[in-house]
């Protein structure tokens, strides 16, 4: 009981920013949360937190345990409540917001059979490619593919997911295949663009990550089109295995610089931190995961 409740606190104090923000919170003096904390790191051997009169900042040892800190809490919540509210219904309205691409092909297909579960629920399914504030925006769940660095907010992984480059075979047989980085300054690459800057591809070279500039005669702010000019030999396109992997094992796309890819940026359902999260919040990421989890999924719903 005191080690969850130190790591609780901990979690608490850094997703409030102070020591005495936490512990009126808890309704105890500062001074007690302060003996958690330090209990906490003298157990673990590590120092979480830098503290001075004035702020807190997390050490790289500290951000890392937050994260699965966050994880653990939101996981046992969610255990928690499947048992204690079995017999309730998720009622009301939900706000999911998603990334445009992912939205369409693996979240939108799936609200129908979880409404289907769950008839007193109704649900705003927002589809665009921005950060949205959830809070401000009274979003209830965000789904993101990202690394996440905002410790306000709840993050419960769905699914790992990689980035990969394709290109057709007949693409490759007219230009041959890459065989480093370095070899993309010869090839066409179908780049993304955001508010007229094109962006470059991370490749991981010599240890550590690298963002290689790439350039092409094609260029679109819309990953799917991108997906489509390179099913059609249009030129080398760096994508998300959610969206191409049936087309690699259709054979229609193949990988290249496989050995240089780097870390995947996996995909997350994120909320606002609270306590008592709605029943429907719950069941939704629930929901998800599950779908997510199956062995066949990621092959049978892409095109």
């Amino acid at each position: 009981m005191d080690q969850f409740k130190q790591i609780s606190t901990f979690v608490d104090v850094a997703s409030k920013g102070s020591l005495s923000a936490a512990a009126r919170a808890e309704g105890v003096a500062p001074a007690m949360i302060g003996r958690r904390l330090d209990a906490l790191e003298e157990r673990l051997g590590v120092k979480l937190l830098q503290r001075t009169t004035r702020k807190l900042v997390l050490t790289n040892e500290g951000a890392a345990f937050l994260e699965d800190c966050q994880r653990i809490l939101a996981d046992l919540e969610v255990a928690e409540s499947a048992v204690s509210e079995r017999s309730a219904k998720a009622s009301g309205n939900l706000l999911i917001s998603a990334p445009a691409g992912f939205g369409r092909q693996h979240v939108a297909p799936l609200v129908p059979s979880f409404l289907a579960e769950h008839r007193d629920v109704t649900l705003t399914l927002n589809l665009n490619d921005r950060i949205v504030d959830l809070i401000g925006e009274g979003v209830d769940v965000a789904i993101r593919i990202a690394a996440l660095t905002d410790s306000s907010l709840v993050s419960v992984k769905l699914a790992d997911n990689h980035r990969v480059i394709v290109a057709a075979p007949a693409y490759l047989r007219r230009h041959g295949t890459p065989q480093s980085p370095d070899d993309l300054m010869r090839h066409n690459c179908l780049a993304i663009s955001s508010e007229g800057s094109q962006r470059g591809w991370t490749l991981r070279q010599q240890g550590k990550n690298t963002v290689f500039k790439v350039g092409g005669n094609m260029v679109c702010n819309d990953g799917e089109v991108l997906h489509n000019w390179a099913l059609n030999g249009k030129g080398l396109a760096w994508r998300s295995m959610w969206e191409v992997g049936s087309a690699i094992e259709s054979g229609e796309l193949v990988t290249v610089l496989d050995k240089f890819a780097a870390p995947g940026n996996d995909i997350y359902a994120v909320f606002a931190q609270r306590r008592h999260l709605p029943l429907r919040i719950r069941a939704f990421v629930d929901f998800l995961r599950h779908a997510y989890a199956q062995p066949d999924y990621w092959r049978k719903t892409q095109n």
